[in-house]
């Protein structure tokens, strides 16, 4: 690793390119994963993206003249003094804060380093064109402190809540409507079949536990969340895990009472209850019309249940 004093002018505008060609494409990265939240910002790293193109252009143009056209393969890893940048490429869904925090410290230091390297040259002509990206840095650094302040409320509203439907409603109400109908088979079965309260609950109590662990575990090796930005695999796998057991273990808990008639009755009114719920929350956040949900919703809870209690009385 060299050291930023050892460098010749010849080396310090081939650095320059480099710099400016890895910045420029940080810059496309940072447009491509704000596209679908913030197309506004995005069309602004677009547009900063094209100046470090420019400013690349323009160093090219005087190395050529300076020194031919070959160009050393110079990278700010190989000089002393540069600040080791994390890949935020593999961050998904980038957030707007982010992206400006890194294109400030990614300017600031780019700055710093035109304004040290215009100190140490004495070719007039290189000591020009650094000392103006220089200043054309520092335009840059104001842009990205300026950037969060525009996005508008609405659009960072929107895009919490893209991200709040995608890690934890999806998922959680993808296990509630199975906790809630997939039960209702092997419960209500075991109550008409056995006439005992206690058995109909144990019987309620596995399968809930059972198709939590497995709504759970089929949740978190769905995907790894890297490309749909739906979050941490296990998290969204526990979520839809708990809510499974959740939606399976309201109509149970009545089976706790000895009765097995009236622990029926209100498992029947607590289902019609998870069935309302659940159609609201599709209603809500998943913009089905109401009706459309509830029709869904019910008919399914409706057949299983008639499939147990089928089964049960057979």
């Amino acid at each position: 690793m060299r050291s930023f004093d050892s460098l010749t002018e010849q080396e310090i505008l081939a650095l320059a390119i480099s710099l400016e060609e890895e910045d420029a494409r940080i810059y496309d990265d940072f447009a491509e994963g704000l596209r679908a939240d913030f197309p506004e910002q995005a069309n602004e790293f677009v547009r900063m993206r094209k100046e470090e193109d420019g400013h690349r252009h323009r160093l090219l143009d005087l190395y050529k003249s300076k020194f031919g056209e070959h160009i050393p393969l110079i990278r700010r890893e190989d000089v002393r003094g540069f600040v080791t940048r994390k890949p935020v490429w593999r961050a998904r869904p980038l957030r707007i804060s982010t992206a400006r925090k890194f294109a400030q410290e990614m300017e600031l230091e780019t700055g710093r380093f035109y304004e040290a390297s215009a100190k140490k040259t004495t070719d007039a002509s290189i000591r020009q064109l650094l000392g103006d990206l220089t200043d054309e840095e520092r335009k840059h650094v104001h842009t990205a402190q300026a950037m969060e302040a525009s996005a508008k409320v609405e659009s960072e509203q929107a895009a919490q809540k893209r991200l709040f439907l995608l890690q934890v409603i999806q998922p959680g109400l993808a296990g509630l409507m199975d906790g809630s109908v997939s039960t209702l088979a092997p419960l209500f079965a075991a109550a008409f079949a056995t006439h005992n309260s206690f058995d109909t609950f144990l019987i309620g109590l596995a399968a809930s536990i059972g198709a939590g662990i497995s709504m759970g575990f089929a949740e978190a090796l769905s995907d790894d969340g890297t490309l749909t930005g739906r979050g941490h695999p296990w998290m969204r796998g526990a979520i839809t895990g708990l809510m499974t057991t959740l939606g399976g273990i309201g109509h149970t808990l009545p089976y706790l009472i000895s009765n097995v008639y009236t622990a029926t009755t209100i498992a029947v009114i607590v289902v019609l209850i998870e069935l309302g719920v659940i159609s609201w929350v599709r209603h809500k956040f998943m913009d089905t019309p109401l009706g459309t949900a509830i029709f869904q919703v019910v008919i399914g809870g409706i057949l299983v249940f008639l499939a147990g209690v089928l089964i049960g009385s057979s």
